[in-house]
């Protein structure tokens, strides 16, 4: 098998692909030839050494990748949900960047037939970032207005539409004009492209009262102007930091990387008791022993896809030896949807 390895931090160039011997699975263990490994920028920051849990749980050298879809090769004498030739979605701690993956049953979940192998890659991290964000720390009730940043990528384009399942009125915010119609096909009742709008004066014509949720991954560059533009209970939830990282060359850029941590807004616990609003923040890598979330996520996210309730992101696909220009791509801020590699 292959699988891409990381031996240090740094640019493109420590994504070395590489051969290694096939896995046999535990005694509750399906090892799956891998047909679709989704990408999410966490990779990217994986790679710079930035990530904290990749340093805590697993350190150098590492192997990025969060899911996968393909087809079950072997199973665990424990492992009685599948068999081999099942058709598979697997979320995993790292490791997803391999033509073949061994995982702990608790983790795989069968494919969809509605989906292809790359749309089913596309969907577990981006839709659970989205469904704890909002099933599980939001909560909004239908009619509540609800601000989402970068709502032509991944996990925006997953909170517009849950939003819209939950019955809120979704304004997205895109950073350049071609994202505009993505997210408007996503369901986004408005769009505010502030690459040339003034992004917070066209908030406050969409929800004069303020927003009821804002979602925002962003951080320095927004958060302040996300947690002033909440209204009384209002709730922010916070799921990254993105524009803190580089845009081009793969490195981070130290003095500003400083610069925007000491620049980060601290939410003073009695200054959201008075102002009556909430900050909500998380990292799904942290979660991942939490397996009661993911069989409710997966509850959910298998019927609404039975329903037609939700559509995979737009999906960009990337033969896995070019995983370099794919990080590329998702760190330039320019991509829409989902990216993918097919082994």
């Amino acid at each position: 098998m292959k699988k891409v390895v990381i031996h240090k931090a740094g640019s493109y160039d420590q994504l070395s692909l590489e051969e290694v011997p096939d896995p046999s699975p535990g005694p509750d263990e399906v090892v799956i030839d891998v047909r679709a490994i989704g990408i999410n920028y966490a990779d990217v920051t994986v790679r710079m050494g930035l990530y904290s849990s990749a340093r805590e749980f697993v350190g150098w050298p590492i192997t990025p990748g969060f899911e996968v879809s393909g087809v079950v090769e072997q199973c665990g004498e424990r492992a009685k949900a599948f068999k081999p030739g099942d058709e598979v979605v697997s979320v995993t701690l790292f490791d997803g960047y391999a033509t073949k993956l061994c995982v702990r049953d608790v983790y795989v979940f069968p494919k969809s037939d509605a989906l292809s192998y790359a749309q089913a890659a596309s969907l577990p991290a981006v839709f659970m970032t989205a469904w704890f964000a909002l099933k599980e720390l939001a909560h909004p009730r239908p009619g509540a207005k609800m601000l989402v940043h970068s709502a032509a990528g991944g996990v925006g384009s997953s909170l517009v539409q849950l939003g819209k399942i939950m019955g809120c009125e979704v304004v997205g915010v895109v950073g350049a004009s071609h994202k505009v119609e993505v997210a408007k096909a996503m369901g986004a009742d408005f769009v505010i492209d502030k690459s040339k709008q003034d992004l917070w004066k066209e908030a406050d014509t969409h929800a004069p009262q303020g927003y009821d949720v804002i979602c925002d991954a962003n951080g320095v560059a927004t958060l302040r102007d996300s947690y002033k533009h909440l209204r009384r209970a209002g709730k922010l939830v916070v799921y990254g930091f993105h524009t803190m990282m580089p845009k081009k060359g793969g490195k981070p850029n130290w003095l500003k990387l400083a610069s925007d941590w000491l620049r980060t807004p601290r939410f003073n616990p009695l200054d959201l008791t008075n102002d009556s609003k909430s900050v909500l923040a998380f990292n799904l890598s942290y979660l991942f022993d939490r397996t009661d979330l993911l069989e409710h996520f997966v509850s959910d996210l298998r019927q609404w896809i039975e329903e037609g309730k939700i559509q995979p992101p737009p999906v960009k696909e990337y033969p896995f030896e070019d995983v370099a220009r794919a990080h590329a791509d998702i760190e330039s801020g320019m991509t829409v949807g989902k990216l993918v590699l097919v082994p």
